[in-house]
């Protein structure tokens, strides 16, 4: 098995569980409930992890993660309008042009 995924925010890790998993690509999560711990462990022992079944699967899954990564967290423009938009919108918010990562 190789870890392929962890993150402090658990919702991104189980995002991308779910996005391997649809890919057909086999993982496990590990740390499920190391969050109790807190405290008696080190903050980053306590994160979510991903790990792949099979190690062959890495390319693949560094493929289907790639978007993820790629997410910055900065305002885009609208490629339609030019209308200025927050990292959180998918879409224009003025004039419903979806965002065009380049």
């Amino acid at each position: 098995m190789k870890l392929i995924y962890t993150r402090e925010n658990r919702y991104l890790v189980l995002n991308a569980q779910n996005l391997l998993q649809q890919a057909g690509i086999p993982v496990v999560l590990k740390n499920e409930f190391a969050a109790g711990a807190a405290g008696e462990l080190a903050p980053m022992d306590t994160w979510l992890e991903l790990w792949l079944v099979n190690e062959q699967d890495e390319q693949q899954a560094l493929a289907v993660l790639k978007p993820l990564d790629q997410a910055d967290g900065s305002d885009w423009s609208c490629p339609g309008c030019g209308e200025s938009n927050g990292a959180a919108f998918d879409f224009c918010w003025q004039c419903g042009a979806p965002r065009v990562d380049g």
